[in-house]
């Protein structure tokens, strides 16, 4: 094996080609359109164009792979996770074509790739399965007579991938067909197979995963388990190994049963398995025939670089380990820094400044950041909302979890909103660190955790908001006499009033409150060194177009970062509007899936309207509050961007003729 095609992109691709190049193993990029600037494109080998913008015109196009691969001179293609990774057809196609593939025989992945497939070869080798319906056919009325079997709650889950699409938890009967519908279309959409199966709902159990091995002469070993229940649209967003609920016996049973089934399938390669645990009873979710994300918290737990165990492996190279040999020390967590929201909207946009805490490596811990970031990137709509991920290694729960808080703490992306400050939440909140966050976790905290932030990040626009006006970086000017000025926050305008009270200071009264003494220290590239009374704070910050002409600002001190804009110049809002009912904006890049109104159509708070496809999930637009649907901008199918207005609306009004 001389040069490795990986067919992937971003933190990934980086990822295969640091243990390849390590290995004295050329590595070959392919990159759409969109990531043509993208850094697993400069540091590869050799990097080829496949074209096009979306999955399918570049990373999901087989021909286009294998004709990279051809053209480069690649002997070997390493698919990293998602796109193609799972996929068969591409697994076996890399092998006609006379490549050697770096993952499980395609056999292993049609069938365990296949949750209804794989769900009857665990139970035949008693591997423990939720009761559910899994069977060809798909009709809402078959389904609806099997899950009145099984009994509700049930989960509608894709037969095919994986990733949280095309799952939906349904409660009772009236909410099937609408989850079934859902449920396929997002299932098309991920993996062109719309096929489903129903199984009984855990309602408050762990997400627990074990990683498993296998080579080419039949032995498989496990590498202990991960914990991935805290997820927020079943998408996991923190991972941790030893999991906190999983004594010796549990990993050991689980481990057993792990290994029967990657055995069962012939299984070769890095794969995992997934189980639903609830106490001592453990029962299967799916495997998963690939790499996952959150792979580093094993390596980082067992000392092993398993990207070089599947490229050995792929040679033909017996397991360097047995079973016996295996030794798991301390603890692991790993976060995914997303580009979303702390209400879990993703969002597009360009990072405009960066600063990435250094990786470490010391006797007793270790920091990791594998993402594929830096100042000029920009994230599109076309692929996942996963900026990159941080991993800590520590002797203890408690330490990485401290440890992980202080990294998270020193990351700084400025330009588009990220999950770094609700990670933070999540991480310092008391159920996750008394270890019993369980999936349910965010279902029934995340108001909680984002009403919390939503506060601290009052506070901190309440102390630091000012130095929008005063800090001086280009396009501000910093005041030198008594004038008021008007920030927007969260869409409330608050007035300071400021006064000189040197060169680099001001008496700021903020509203009725009391006047405090804004100091700026120091003068920094992209922020400040500020001080106020006694607490002195480093304030990133950019400065970025806002709406109507207003300067608006992206900021950062400490655990939170938040935006505000200048409004200070622009016309007085019309407050005789506020409150009405007038457009339906998109809040994001994304691809219209569905439209479920017309015009002349009346609405009830909280109707769905729209529902837009972006970053791989589906997401539904609703109204609200009561209205008539005066006019639809956009259609099926359309590509529509931040911002931009759907639907025009009109408040309901009643037979009073009031609105």
């Amino acid at each position: 094996m001389k040069r490795i095609l990986i067919a992937n992109r971003g933190e990934i691709a980086l990822r295969v080609m640091a243990t390849a190049h390590r290995m004295g193993i050329e590595t070959v990029a392919v990159y759409s359109d969109a990531d043509e600037g993208s850094l697993h494109v400069q540091q590869a080998t050799q990097a080829y164009a496949l074209g096009g913008l979306t999955s399918a015109q570049s990373y999901l196009d087989v021909s286009k792979l294998l004709a990279a691969a051809k053209a480069t001179g690649a002997d070997a293609v390493h698919p990293g996770y998602g796109f193609l990774s799972e996929d068969a057809g591409f697994a076996q196609a890399v092998q006609d074509a006379g490549l050697t593939w770096i993952g499980p025989p395609p056999a292993a992945i049609r069938q365990l790739g296949s949750k209804s497939a794989a769900k009857q070869l665990a139970k035949a080798h008693g591997v423990p399965c939720l009761p559910g319906y899994e069977g060809e056919d798909q009709s809402e009325q078959r389904f609806a007579a099997e899950a009145a079997a099984i009994g509700y709650p049930v989960m509608v889950k894709a037969v095919a991938g994986g990733g949280g699409r095309g799952m939906r938890l349904v409660q009772e009967a009236g909410q099937l067909g609408a989850a079934l519908a859902s449920a396929r279309s997002e299932a098309l959409a991920g993996f062109g197979n719309g096929d489903l199966l129903v199984e009984r709902a855990v309602m408050h159990p762990r997400h627990v995963e074990l990683q498993v091995f296998a080579d080419a002469h039949g032995h498989v070993i496990h590498l202990g388990e991960r914990d991935c229940s805290v997820q927020r649209r079943h998408q996991k967003i923190i991972e941790e190994a030893p999991s906190p609920a999983v004594d010796a016996d549990l990993r050991e049973r689980m481990g057993r049963c792990a290994v029967a089934l990657a055995k069962a399938a012939g299984y070769v390669g890095a794969g995992t398995v997934e189980f639903l645990v609830e106490g001592q009873q453990f029962y299967l979710m799916e495997m998963n025939t690939r790499l996952q994300v959150e792979h580093p918290v094993t390596e980082a737990l067992t000392g092993l670089d398993l990207v070089e165990w599947q490229i050995r492996v792929a040679r033909g190279e017996h397991l360097p380990l047995t079973q016996e040999q295996v030794q798991l020390s301390g603890h692991a967590i790993e976060v995914r820094l997303c580009a979303e929201d702390e209400m879990f909207q993703p969002h597009t946009g360009v990072v405009q400044y960066l600063y990435a805490p250094a990786a470490t490596k010391f006797e007793v811990s270790a920091l990791r950041f594998d993402h594929a970031l830096r100042a000029g990137s920009e994230v599109t709509p076309y692929y996942d909302a996963m900026l990159g991920k941080l991993i800590v290694h520590a002797p203890t729960r408690d330490q990485a979890i401290n440890q992980l808080i202080h990294a998270l703490g020193q990351l700084t992306v400025l330009g588009l909103p990220t999950n770094r400050a609700f990670l933070i939440e999540c991480l310092s909140d008391a159920v996750f660190r008394q270890g019993k966050a369980l999936i349910s976790y965010l279902a029934g905290d995340a108001a909680r955790l984002q009403q919390q932030l939503q506060d601290r990040e009052a506070h901190a626009h309440q102390q630091w908001g000012a130095l929008c006006t005063v800090g001086q970086l280009p396009g501000a000017l910093a005041c030198s006499y008594p004038q008021l000025r008007k920030l927007r926050h969260r869409g409330q305008t608050h007035e300071l009033a400021l006064q000189p009270a040197s060169r680099n200071s001001w008496a700021v009264v903020n509203g009725d409150g009391e006047p405090a003494l804004l100091q700026i220290d120091e003068r920094l590239a992209h922020g400040w060194r500020a001080r106020q009374s006694d607490l002195t704070q480093t304030v990133s910050a950019v400065q970025m177009p806002g709406d109507e002409g207003a300067a608006r600002w992206h900021l950062q001190a400490g655990a939170v970062d938040w935006w505000a804009e200048d409004v200070s110049y622009l016309p007085p809002e019309n407050s005789g509007a506020a409150g009405q009912v007038s457009e339906l904006r998109a809040p994001f890049n994304g691809r219209v899936v569905q439209l479920a109104v017309e015009p002349g159509q009346m609405l009830q708070a909280g109707a769905v309207a729209v529902v837009i496809e972006s970053m791989k999930l589906e997401h539904s637009l609703s109204v609200r509050a009561d209205c008539v649907v005066e006019a639809v901008l956009i259609s099926a199918g359309q590509q529509v961007t931040p911002g931009q207005v759907l639907l025009k609306l009109a408040p309901a009004v009643d037979k009073g003729g009031q609105a």
